[in-house]
């Protein structure tokens, strides 16, 4: 068993060091600071929980109740449930990388496992795809590239290793995908059909 947590720490640092010092340009520099700032994506927020209820009325209030339930479920889990347990340094405040991360945005004093921000994003694009999906397709490709790219950044901008992604991604998508089938389970079962006459 310790084998094998050498050996993904191993993986996760070596990953962590390309992605995050080697792989870097002056484009990235400016835009993931953007994607992984959670004001960014406000007026998204906004929209939906604006669009969801004028266009399916009880549905859609019904659709904003779970998806801010999902955000709720995912958040406490990595932020107040996980991370207290495993008390992970960020790479930025990590003494023996810190000289060398390539640091782009506040580093914080929380913990680093798992990403909070991942763990919430793809809870959120995993929910959307699961309750929108069939009828809009186009939601399941765009729900996935927000996440991936939210959680890029987390690694990009210096304060998150993949690991910590990967888990925070996998936590959000088990919350997304469960609240997204229960809404679709009492909100979108097809209409009982009556009963046959003999």
């Amino acid at each position: 068993m310790k084998e094998l947590h050498d050996w993904l720490i191993y993986w996760d640092f070596t990953a962590w060091y390309y992605l995050n010092t080697q792989w870097v340009n002056g484009f990235f520099d400016m835009l993931m600071p953007f994607l992984r700032n959670q004001w960014t994506w406000a007026p998204l927020y906004l929209f939906l929980l604006i669009f969801m209820p004028l266009n399916f009325k009880r549905k859609g209030w019904m659709w904003c109740v779970f998806f801010l339930l999902t955000f709720a479920i995912s958040d406490y889990l990595s932020a107040s449930v996980i991370k207290p347990y495993y008390l992970r340094l960020r790479p930025c405040n990590n003494p023996y990388i810190q000289d060398i991360v390539h640091l782009l945005v506040p580093c914080g004093s929380g913990y680093s496992f798992p990403s909070s921000h991942a763990a919430n994003h793809f809870a959120l694009g995993i929910f959307a795809a699961v309750t929108m999906g069939r009828r809009y397709r186009w939601v399941w490709p765009a729900g996935l590239l927000w996440a991936l790219s939210v959680g890029y950044a987390q690694v990009y901008v210096g304060v998150h290793f993949p690991g910590d992604v990967l888990a925070g991604g996998a936590l959000g998508s088990i919350a997304g995908v469960l609240t997204g089938y229960a809404y679709n389970r009492v909100y979108q079962r097809p209409p009982a059909l009556p009963p046959s006459g003999n």
